[in-house]
C-alpha cells in the first residue's frame, strides 16, 4: 500500500509544516497590541489530522481575538488584543509532538515492511 503509505506521510507532514508556521505567529505575537492578522492559525482548521477538539479551540481562540463590530463596540480598552494564546500555543506544540511520532513511526513501519 505505497499509495496509502505516501498520502499519510503527506498528511503528517502538510500538518507539521502547518503547525510550526502557526507556532511561530503566534510567539512573535505573544504580546499586547492591536488586533493583528492570525491566517496562520486559521489555516490549520483545514488539515484533516486536526482533532475536532483542537480545531473548536483554533476558533474559539480566533472569535476572542477577532475585531468587534456593529453592537459589539464597547469602551475602548487599553489594548485592541491582550495575547492570551499560550494555551493554544501549548495545544499546538502538544499536537505537532504528536504528528512527528506517527510520522516517524510511519516512516519506521514503511522501511520494515
Amino acid at each position: 500500500d505505497k499509495a496509502n503509505y505516501d498520502a499519510t506521510h503527506k498528511d503528517y507532514s502538510e500538518s507539521v509544516d502547518a503547525l510550526m508556521r502557526a507556532i511561530a505567529v503566534l510567539k512573535k505575537q505573544a504580546y499586547d497590541r492591536p488586533q493583528a492578522s492570525l491566517a496562520q492559525v486559521s489555516v490549520l482548521k483545514s488539515f484533516n489530522l486536526i482533532p475536532a477538539e483542537a480545531k473548536k479551540a483554533i476558533d474559539a481562540f480566533l472569535q476572542m481575538s477577532r475585531e468587534p463590530t456593529g453592537l459589539d463596540v464597547s469602551a475602548p480598552e487599553a489594548h485592541g488584543y491582550e495575547f492570551q494564546s499560550h494555551g493554544v500555543i501549548e495545544m499546538l506544540e502538544k499536537l505537532h509532538d504528536k504528528f512527528v511520532e506517527e510520522r516517524t513511526n510511519l516512516e519506521k513501519e514503511e522501511m520494515n515492511s
